[in-house]
């Protein structure tokens, strides 16, 4: 059983779980089973190149970034479980419960975490009676997000990057998963606010 699993190995997802997994060392995440699905083929980074991006070197290569923040996490963070080659198909059950089904196999979670892009050609089963015109995308691109409120789609179902309905920028996507991993560090400290921070003292 994973405490939650984040679907999708792009900006929001990584961010994500970056963010949860430097909280190791917090006394309510101790025990926590955190897992992400790093599927990244489908990633608009594959084309992207960046120069626009905090603490992003201009002229980097979103395929490079994608590459390299496989590298970073499992290298900084090696208990967080990650998922490759596995696409997510279906989801069932309720909070705090849940069956994520892949191509290969099936998966328990308590928390599911959805960053897999805005594009209309989502299809995961179980989310389809929360897609919805994306709000911030132009018409003729045929963006969807799933509906949420504070990337809140239902209990224990949480959306981010682009499909929770926010621009394709990267600092927004990644601000994003980052915002909804402090989201569950609160969950998991009862409630009381939370984030995670590194420091050189």
């Amino acid at each position: 059983m994973f405490d939650v699993l984040i679907i999708g190995g792009g900006v929001s997802g990584m961010s994500c779980s970056l963010v949860l997994g430097s909280a190791k060392n917090k006394p309510f995440v101790a025990n926590k089973k955190i897992g992400i699905f790093t599927h990244q083929k489908t990633s608009s980074l594959q084309e992207a190149l960046f120069k626009n991006a905090y603490g992003i070197p201009p002229g980097k290569l979103g395929s490079d970034l994608l590459h390299e923040s496989i590298t970073h996490l499992s290298e900084t963070y090696p208990h967080i479980v990650q998922i490759p080659s596995e696409k997510v198909l279906k989801i069932e059950g309720i909070c705090p419960e849940f069956t994520v089904i892949t191509n290969k196999t099936s998966y328990k979670t308590r928390i599911i975490v959805v960053g897999i892009g805005s594009a209309n050609t989502f299809a995961i089963e179980g989310l389809m009676e929360y897609v919805e015109p994306h709000q911030k995308s132009l018409p003729e691109k045929q963006r969807i997000q799933l509906k949420n409120i504070d990337h809140k789609v239902a209990e224990g179902i949480h959306v981010i990057g682009t499909l929770a309905g926010w621009r394709s920028q990267l600092a927004i996507a990644a601000g994003s998963g980052a915002a909804v991993a402090t989201d569950i560090l609160t969950l998991w400290n009862d409630g009381i606010q939370t984030h995670a921070h590194d420091s050189i003292r």
